[in-house]
């Protein structure tokens, strides 16, 4: 699996994915949107490249909640959502928040009894079971057996839009400050490189990018998820 091509990463996300009767912003007033039969997409939304995400998924004719607060991933009910989305944007502000809102712990609970979850960029990070070099009090969920450095990739004017070969077939992928995969545990199946660096991965259910699919639309991540949310 190889780097094809690379240009400067686009400033910001394409536009919205045509097709859906909800739009990112009507999603963000009511806090979900409902389809009767799809798998509900609970995607974290307390930073973060929330808005792209939730195109890709409602495109792809999934449902989607915003996750920011306990109640909204789990009740009296049991789980609220079939699969969970874990974005890009800040790692350390991420791992702050979800301490201060109380979604550290169920968050973390729900990703290791198996709900399907793709983690992008800071979402691999989140995942991670060690960062290598965290920020000052950073945390991570530890339910994926990688070792992960943020950042690996350099600052923001290092970004790129890089063609790469991965397992779920070719994708064009943003990579802005990336993190990469230092060390695979056992259990952890490499999907994708950029040159001789793992950045991408799966361990059963969870799928862990260093890129961004969703800034340039590459839907087979987000669809691999919801097939997992289906099974």
């Amino acid at each position: 699996m190889t780097t094809v091509a690379e240009r400067p990463a686009p400033a910001a996300g394409r536009p919205p994915v045509k097709g859906s009767i909800w739009t990112p912003d009507a999603l963000a007033a009511s806090g979900s949107a409902v389809r009767p039969g799809a798998p509900r997409v609970g995607v974290l939304a307390l930073q973060g490249g929330v808005r792209e995400h939730t195109e890709v998924l409602l495109g792809l004719g999934a449902s989607v909640a915003y996750l920011r607060r306990p109640e909204d991933l789990a009740g009296p009910d049991g789980l609220r959502v079939d699969a969970l989305v874990l974005p890009g944007g800040e790692s350390s502000t991420i791992d702050r928040l979800l301490r201060v809102f109380g979604l550290f712990e169920p968050l973390r609970d729900a990703v290791a009894a198996g709900v399907p979850t793709l983690g992008t960029c800071a979402g691999l990070v989140l995942l991670a079971r060690t960062v290598l070099d965290p920020a000052p009090g950073q945390r991570s969920l530890g339910v994926l057996d990688v070792d992960v450095r943020r950042n690996a990739f350099g600052s923001q004017v290092d970004s790129a839009e890089v063609d790469l070969d991965t397992t779920l077939g070719p994708a064009r992928v943003a990579f802005i400050r990336a993190p990469r995969v230092e060390r695979v545990g056992p259990g952890v199946e490499v999907i994708a490189r950029r040159g001789d660096a793992v950045v991408g991965v799966r361990q059963g259910t969870m799928l862990g990018l260093s890129f961004h699919p969703e800034l340039t639309r590459e839907a087979p991540f987000h669809r691999a998820l919801l097939a997992a949310a289906a099974r």
